[in-house]
């Protein structure tokens, strides 16, 4: 009888023996259902070959495990290649969170307290200078710059030609610029 006729108790008998043909049989006859379905798991081709490689290596190393009685080779082959694909994704899903946790913390720890304390008052006086702006003017720089319009928009927003709220942008602005440049934010600029 030969290889090809044996059933797959006795080609996994023959394996035991380190019979690499009977290993080359055996991959013959399942091998492109393991891989279909570790790349169905996976949905990756590359990956789907290392699981092939993985799954036969341990019929190789262990054909022990094959009991015939319990199922054919190829359940067996199948259920091993399914467990080895899902312990992949779970150990992927694992990675990306423990990456993106390790992001978060990096980024936590890189936005120090003096920086915040300083961001918040430069808020405090940009929001202080936008405020002391007349209503047309203010109107105009919060929905072009914190709203996010361009001034085509702001000008169909706010009824009004988009000449006249570029002017009141620009004047808005410069008077901003001179609110912002007064010492008490020179000074602390300059030490941060």
């Amino acid at each position: 009888m030969t290889l090809t006729d044996a059933g797959d108790a006795a080609l996994v008998v023959a394996i035991g023996r380190y019979r690499e043909d009977a290993l080359a049989e055996a991959y013959r006859r399942h091998g492109g259902a393991v891989f279909a379905l570790a790349r169905r798991v996976l949905g990756d081709p590359a990956r789907a070959e290392e699981v092939v490689q993985e799954v036969f290596l341990r019929l190789w190393n262990s054909p022990d495990k094959f009991d015939p009685e319990r199922g054919t080779l190829r359940s067996f082959l199948l259920a091993s290649t399914h467990g080895r694909a899902v312990d992949l994704l779970r150990s992927d899903v694992s990675r990306r969170r423990r990456e993106e946790r390790d992001a978060l913390a990096t980024a936590e720890a890189g936005y120090d307290l003096e920086h915040e304390v300083w961001d918040m008052a430069v808020a405090d006086r940009v929001k202080e200078a936008v405020g002391a702006l007349p209503v047309d003017e203010r109107r105009a720089i919060e929905l072009a710059y914190f709203g996010g319009h361009t001034y085509r928009e702001v000008a169909q927003l706010l009824g009004a030609p988009e000449g006249t709220v570029k002017s009141r942008i620009r004047s808005g602005l410069h008077r901003m610029r001179g609110v912002l440049a007064e010492p008490r934010i020179g000074i602390m600029g300059a030490e941060g």
